[in-house]
């Protein structure tokens, strides 16, 4: 079985955001990926922002994609190695400043085991 790489993975996970897709966006995480953004810790503070497991995820993003139906990112820069991915990518939702936003995916074996969103202000 031939792996893909990190920078494949990171490019599916953008065309997947960009397309709403949720399906295509799960089958990226492992089953028990987790996820920290400011954003889930200020909208559900019970979390202190963090959230874990596929049906958090789809929870998570279903709602995201529902109540910002135009949501798009388009990547600014990307570093790459064995395990992580860094990138800052511009978020642009109608009605609102645009933003640069940066993540870090850890990937193991194929599979987004962790994501962490850090926004600049």
């Amino acid at each position: 079985m031939i792996l893909q790489t990190n920078s494949e993975i990171t490019f599916k996970w953008l065309d997947a955001f960009n397309e709403h897709d949720i399906e295509k966006l799960l089958a990226l995480y492992s089953d028990d990926a987790d996820h920290y953004s400011p954003k889930l810790k200020v909208k559900h503070p019970d979390t202190k922002g963090i959230i874990k497991g596929k049906e958090a995820l789809r929870n998570w993003w279903s709602d995201a994609f529902k109540q910002l139906p135009d949501l798009h990112y388009e990547i600014i820069s990307m570093g790459v190695d064995k395990e992580y991915v860094m990138m800052k990518y511009k978020r642009t939702v109608t009605g609102e400043a645009d933003m640069e936003v940066n993540e870090i995916l850890h990937i193991k074996d194929g599979l987004i085991i962790s994501s962490v969103v850090i926004e600049n202000k």
